[in-house]
């Protein structure tokens, strides 16, 4: 089923394998992850993941094969959505999460798609949505957590970078805030002053306003520990560029530092 001519949402393809099972849903934004997403997936199923939250590709338009219906099916996978649109991963998440809201799910759990994440920590963001959580950030630098091979260049930039910069936005200490691996109650997301479901987010400028809001609204807010590992060589799993990447992710936290993501008019 194609969906389009939705104020705020991109066009995108909906392929439900199975009905709503689960009070929440796991959605994965992926491009072209390959043998990294099925690793994710086959570490998914072995911890029976997909028994406890219904699982959803968020997809970009691979052409490597590994959305192919057989292979998601035979993960678990719940649902296929397809971006049939321009757009980069604040698309894909507002894609995500549209659907998951109009299908009824009580809080959406996000995580790459790179087999980075600790996907089997996701009892861990449920347990903490059941307690009336509406933000869930996933932290491998608070008790628990682990850092595994992270880049030193990107250890740095988080700690002493983007860290610093989205706390003192959301006036809430965060120590992991580039993770993707978070958890969203529809509390929070159907707030009328979050309105996640406009066109200015297309790249990185929703992963940084949803990181911040939730606190600047009174919600509740909190880290879990997650383990984040890192190839031992080779190149590095990761969408964003060095140099014009972080450029863009500046320019971006400085924006959502000045309240420029805020709904007009709301406050």
């Amino acid at each position: 089923m194609i969906y389009e001519n939705i104020k705020g949402v991109p066009k995108f393809e909906c392929n439900e394998f199975e009905s709503k099972k689960m009070k929440y849903c796991l959605c994965i934004p992926i491009v072209n992850e390959g043998e990294r997403i099925k690793k994710e997936l086959e570490r998914a199923k072995e911890y029976n993941i997909d028994k406890i939250v219904d699982i959803i590709i968020c997809d970009k338009g691979s052409t490597d094969g590994s959305t192919e219906e057989n292979t998601l099916k035979s993960f678990g996978v719940n649902t296929l959505l397809t971006l049939k649109q321009d757009g980069k991963q604040g698309s894909q998440l507002r894609m995500g999460l549209w659907w998951a809201l109009q299908r009824g799910y009580e809080g959406v759990i996000t995580i790459d798609g790179n087999n980075k994440d600790s996907i089997e920590d996701v009892p861990s963001f449920i347990n903490k949505l059941d307690e009336g959580y509406d933000f869930i950030q996933g932290s491998r630098y608070v008790k628990g957590g682990k850092a595994i091979n992270t880049p030193f260049i990107r250890h740095l930039s988080v700690k002493f970078m983007h860290a610093p910069i989205i706390s003192l936005t959301a006036k809430y200490h965060f120590t992991d805030t580039t993770n993707a691996y978070r958890g969203y109650s529809k509390k929070y997301l159907e707030n009328p002053n979050t309105q996640p479901f406009r066109d200015i987010f297309i790249t990185y400028e929703l992963l940084a306003y949803l990181s911040v809001r939730a606190s600047q609204l009174g919600l509740k807010v909190c880290e879990v520990p997650v383990r984040r590992e890192y190839p031992k060589s080779g190149k590095v799993p990761t969408k964003i560029s060095f140099f014009k990447g972080n450029s863009e992710l500046l320019k971006i936290l400085f924006k959502n530092f000045r309240g420029e993501y805020n709904p007009k008019n709301i406050e």
